[in-house]
């Protein structure tokens, strides 16, 4: 008899706690001090321009160094290279605290106030630079290789459910509070995180002594990227997707201008995707979508682009809030799969300079998604910019189904003898 897969095996490993606990508590500070920096910012300016500028500083730096944090990821230990970029991050939220200061404010025009907050966006990308190689290349060290699948659903659920309260806590803090006291939160956030990354325990650093020069190693990383199809075609899939798709960053101006629901509105829409992930997920945790992986990648993205097209049309608060719903959970389903990929095709000692190549493409779709959405609008407005980028996800979709028949073949479950 086929024995039942356990749906919580991931959730039975302390240091896997400890992990997505630490993730949770990041992703809802690291979402609160987005969405009210954002809203503040395109609040003084009107200048949608702004918000994309904000990605753009990010990706930068993130993109520059990527590569690199892979590279040290796989050579040093990740734990002590998380504490150490969660050490940089919160000064860079008392930078931003300091900045936005009523006290300071006084101190500063709004172009000075504006160059600041994009040096300080840029020191947080330098950050991620290194934080997200180690930080995802940490995961699977943690559980069984049987049970990757399954932590990827357990670590995308807890990260959905962050994004949820995140956005939605920042907005009515931002309503309730003000802006000074909501960062002081943030800060809070990050010193709990940091205590729960600090309670993992430390994992031996993999074949070091195979390892060659800095460019050979960066090398390896991107070949063995390009060499697995389904990896690099699940990668290109979702950061075309998002880099067009995606409407979280010009989410102020709908909130403002379009459906003019405020900053506790735009806490709501920003949430919404969140709560259609998580709940997506409960049901991944339990049924995996990986059984059928290509395929079931394909037809999470085409649903990604019918959601983000009636976002666009949309003039009511409510229709707005369930395609936005939709956009999370079919993302979530190509999540899932990507992450579960992540994890069962790597060697050990090439974790962090594969995760890296992934988080270069990532924050392409995240950041520089958020710059051509805050650029696009600004040149022929925000509806238009998101039909666009529900219109080329479509065409994505169809142009890799053609490209990548063999796919629909591809196994991706492990089991404890593989």
């Amino acid at each position: 008899m086929k024995q039942a897969k356990d749906p919580y095996a991931a959730l039975r490993y302390p240091d896997f706690r400890y992990f997505i606990t630490a993730q949770f508590l990041f992703t809802i500070a690291i979402l609160i001090q987005e969405i009210v920096i954002s809203y503040y910012l395109y609040d003084k300016t009107n200048d949608p321009l702004t918000l994309g500028l904000i990605g753009l500083f990010e990706a930068i730096p993130y993109i520059s160094l990527a590569l690199f944090g892979g590279y040290f990821a796989d050579r040093k230990d990740k734990r002590t290279i998380i504490q150490v970029c969660y050490v940089i991050i919160m000064m860079c939220s008392l930078l931003l605290l300091w900045v936005t200061h009523p006290s300071a404010e006084h101190g500063f025009d709004l172009t000075q106030q504006k160059n600041f907050i994009y040096l300080v966006v840029f020191f947080l990308g330098v950050a991620r630079g290194f934080y997200g190689p180690a930080w995802t290349s940490l995961k699977p060290f943690l559980v069984a290789a049987e049970h990757y699948s399954n932590s990827a659903s357990w670590s995308s659920q807890f990260w959905q459910t962050g994004s949820i309260l995140g956005p939605a806590l920042g907005g009515f803090f931002y309503a309730w509070l003000g802006l000074t006291d909501t960062l002081i939160l943030v800060i809070v956030f990050f010193l709990i995180a940091f205590v729960f990354v600090s309670r993992i325990s430390k994992k031996g650093i993999q074949n070091i002594e195979k390892q060659g020069s800095v460019v050979q190693s960066l090398k390896e990383g991107i070949s063995f990227v390009v060499r697995n199809k389904i990896l690099f075609y699940a990668i290109l899939l979702d950061m075309f997707s998002v880099l067009f798709g995606g409407v979280v960053a010009i989410l102020p101006v709908f909130a403002k201008d379009i459906l003019h629901v405020g900053p506790e509105g735009l806490g709501i829409m920003r949430a919404a995707p969140g709560v259609g992930a998580v709940l997506t997920m409960l049901g991944t945790a339990y049924f995996p979508p990986t059984h059928k992986a290509w395929r079931n990648m394909l037809i999470a993205v085409t649903g990604f682009g019918l959601a983000t097209l009636i976002f666009a049309f949309s003039t009511s608060f409510l229709l707005s809030i369930g395609a936005l719903f939709l956009t999370g959970a079919f993302d979530s389903i190509s999540v899932v799969i990507r992450q579960t990929i992540l994890q069962v095709l790597p060697p050990d000692d090439m974790r962090g300079r594969v995760s890296s190549v992934n988080g270069i493409f990532v924050s392409c779709s995240n950041e520089l998604g958020a710059f051509e959405s805050g650029a696009l609008t600004k040149l022929i407005g925000p509806i238009q910019t998101v039909v666009f980028g529900g219109v080329m996800t479509l065409v994505i979709a169809a142009t890799l189904f053609v490209r990548s028949k063999e796919l629909f073949a591809f196994k991706l479950e492990r089991t404890p003898n593989q």
